[in-house]
């Protein structure tokens, strides 16, 4: 275990997290309804120029024409039969398409019932501060870029922006299906808004930060009908492999009719066809397509809105995980355990100073101070008065606390925060820390917690006095089940990095609890970007999480950037991924998801090639067993004629898509393991499977098909 530590030291305040969802890496199963519904669809598809994208599939379709012309040309049962049955391998392939691209629809047709004929109050020429308001109706749709509208309890927001004045609580149900409301409030990383969503108390100004027709809705409504999917590099790679495949095997069934001819065995136009299309991986052919379509499905599924198959497949590749340990590692609310006091000072007045400092203080540590000392010392929370002035933490001072008077007349200053600023504030006002405050925030962080300084300066008739009252121990729990997460992940091949503002020691314990490889402590934007830019360098793809506009440029540079939908407008665009829960834990998951849609696509492609062996020796010995006797000795199956044995093969290609169609839309299992591990078992069950299973499928077939007349 590694520090990857930087020179800057912010202390890191905790904040409440989304409740975590669990999900399982699957998909629904095919809907017999959403079949009927999407085979509409499906015949709009046999459009030459929507199928010459489908090299492999284009093949079949124009070995379908053929056969119809030959079949009305010279019409036989035989030649009927294959003719039906190649329409129908080209149908099915374009069923699995769009019945894929059904699923999407349903989500866009409920994401378009988000999107109301909204009038917005526009404001005419507004600045911060500005107290009078001056408004025009204006449609929703009619909003442009940098508009500034105002939305009051009970309406809805127009379109998507930033909050810049104002806070108020938001049902984002219609976009998150979460039904508890959110906080949005100008500043910082929770202010932005997406149209659609309704204002339930307060009021806000927003900033419109997108344009007509390029809402966070349009988009969305886009990607999940798959409008905007492009094929991802991968899938281009494989469809031209398929396509050259194809090539091939079309030369060297072209090839086989002049030796056919010369051996006395000329074959007809629906023979030849029939071989091209049983020895071409027609297979994956016609399921490539719906794989990536219902990978990125799989993300809706989870509220996750992946920008392009890219991102999806990218996420699959990853080899390097960065999590923020607050809210993702660990439950993120660091609760104070223990009052340690130091140079004299009772516990009892450290607890009190603690208290005093943490009244404003709404973050969960600040409350649980107050908490801890009400608990332990029987100190309740009091009204200070007006004489009494809070301040604020900052990431510049890394301290809160109060001024108010002192005893006895002068002025009490008190201050909790990091260890350093605190100490630092003592000796800038006269005072030494005592020497027990090192070795006590050092054994702390050494245990996993967050050491916080309590510090106190009197001014009194023109004398200071500046002393360090004691240390609160702030402990930080690690999620159950994060060690197992992290050991599935490294069985991947994935190293894990926790990036944290807590300082090494700290960030070393949690580390270590966790489980994760590696940790980048005491991190700054800067910090983040450059341990991208080096993994990268390396070779690696990186995926990462964040929120605010200081994430946006590691968010850009990540090959999987995760936004969370709480997080600010600019974090969202660097992203090509935005979460709708806003659930940091999610990266694993969307990781997962990944490798599920690359190991489906393995898998179907090793049972496609596999399969066409089972189809070689179904239809090769049919065809020249009675130029060469000796290739009856390849009819191992011991189909009944020629004519049963290619109708049977070629009515098994178009049933197996079907059948797949679901395990595509699915996706295989999902099992950590190394890439070695998940070849071997794509080759033992796939390679296997794709074997045997055509041998015992085109045999049931044949012994059903020799009764029809004219295949006998």
């Amino acid at each position: 275990m590694s520090s990857l530590t930087t020179e800057q030291p912010p202390l890191a305040q905790g904040e409440p997290q989304p409740p975590q969802q669990q999900h399982r890496v699957s998909g629904g199963l095919l809907d017999p309804k959403m079949l009927l519904v999407s085979l509409p669809s499906a015949g709009k598809k046999l459009d030459p120029r929507v199928m010459v994208k489908n090299p492999v599939m284009f093949v079949v379709e124009v070995g379908a024409v053929l056969t119809t012309v030959f079949a009305i040309k010279d019409p036989s049962v035989f030649a009927w039969v294959i003719t039906v049955w190649l329409w129908l391998t080209v149908v099915f392939a374009n069923l699995a398409e769009a019945v894929a691209e059904g699923r999407g629809k349903a989500q866009a047709e409920t994401l378009r019932k988000t999107r109301t004929e909204t009038v917005a109050r526009r404001l005419t020429d507004w600045h911060p501060g500005d107290t009078a308001i001056r408004e025009e109706p204006a449609p929703a749709a009619g909003l442009k870029l940098g508009d500034h509208v105002v939305v009051e309890a009970g309406q809805v927001i127009p379109g998507d922006g930033d909050v810049v004045e104002g806070i108020a609580s938001v049902d984002e149900s219609a976009i998150t299906g979460e039904s508890a409301p959110v906080i949005r409030e100008s500043g910082g990383d929770r202010s932005a808004v997406t149209g659609g969503t309704k204002v339930l108390s307060d009021r806000i100004v927003v900033r419109i930060t997108s344009k007509p027709g390029e809402t966070f809705i349009d988009r969305m409504i886009a990607l999940v009908e798959g409008a905007s999917r492009q094929k991802t590099p991968n899938e281009i790679a494989l469809n031209i492999l398929l396509a050259s495949l194809t090539i091939v095997f079309l030369i060297a069934v072209v090839t086989l009719q002049p030796f056919a001819v010369f051996a006395g065995a000329e074959q007809s136009i629906v023979v030849l066809v029939s071989l091209v299309v049983a020895l071409i991986p027609t297979t994956i052919g016609a399921l490539l397509s719906a794989i990536g379509i219902a990978g990125m499905d799989r993300l809706v599924q989870r509220n996750v809105l992946a920008m392009s198959g890219r991102a999806v497949e990218a996420a699959g590749d990853v080899n390097t995980l960065l999590l923020d340990k607050t809210g993702t590692i660990t439950l993120g609310n660091r609760q104070a355990a223990e009052f340690l006091p130091v140079g004299g000072t009772s516990a009892a007045e450290l607890a009190d100073a603690a208290q005093l400092s943490s009244l404003s203080d709404e973050t969960p540590e600040g409350r649980s101070i107050v908490v801890l000392a009400k608990e332990k010392h029987g100190l309740r929370g009091r009204e200070l008065g007006g004489d009494a002035t809070f301040v604020p933490f900052t990431a510049q001072t890394r301290m809160s606390g109060v001024d108010l008077p002192a005893d006895g007349g002068g002025r009490r200053t008190l201050r909790k925060g990091a260890a350093t600023a605190v100490m630092k504030w003592i000796r800038d006002n006269g005072g030494h820390p005592t020497e027990e405050v090192g070795p006590m925030v050092d054994a702390i962080a050494a245990g996993g917690g967050t050491p916080l300084v309590v510090g106190e300066v009197v001014e009194r008739a023109g004398s200071t006095t500046a002393r360090v009252l004691g240390v609160i121990n702030l402990k930080d729990v690690v999620k159950a089940g994060m060690r197992e997460r992290f050991d599935e992940l490294r069985r991947m091949g994935i190293r894990t990095v926790m990036i944290t503002g807590d300082n090494p020691l700290t960030a070393r314990a949690i580390a270590e609890e966790a489980g994760v490889d590696d940790f980048l402590a005491e991190a700054t934007p800067e910090d983040k970007m450059a341990l991208i830019k080096r993994e990268q360098a390396g070779g690696k793809l990186v995926a990462m999480t964040g929120d605010g506009t200081n994430d946006a440029p590691a968010l850009a540079q990540a090959d999987v950037g995760v936004a969370m939908n709480t997080g600010t407008s600019a974090a969202k665009e660097a992203g090509n991924m935005v979460d709708l829960d806003s659930n940091p834990t999610k990266l694993i998951e969307i990781v997962e998801i990944g490798k599920q849609l690359l190991i489906t696509r393995g898998a179907l492609t090793t049972f496609s090639i596999a399969n066409d062996v089972a189809k070689y020796f179904a239809i090769i010995p049919a065809m020249f067993a009675t130029a060469y006797p000796g290739l009856d000795k390849l009819n191992i199956m011991k189909l009944h004629s020629p004519t049963s044995a290619i109708a049977s093969a070629i009515i098994f290609n178009a049933l197996i898509i079907v059948v797949l169609i679901p395990l595509a839309l699915r996706g295989v299992r999902y099992r950590p393991s190394s890439a070695a591990a998940l070849l071997s078992r794509n080759i033992w069950i796939y390679g296997l499977g794709g074997l045997v299973l055509p041998f015992a499928g085109i045999k049931l077939i044949d012994l059903i098909v020799q009764f029809i007349p004219g295949l006998s």
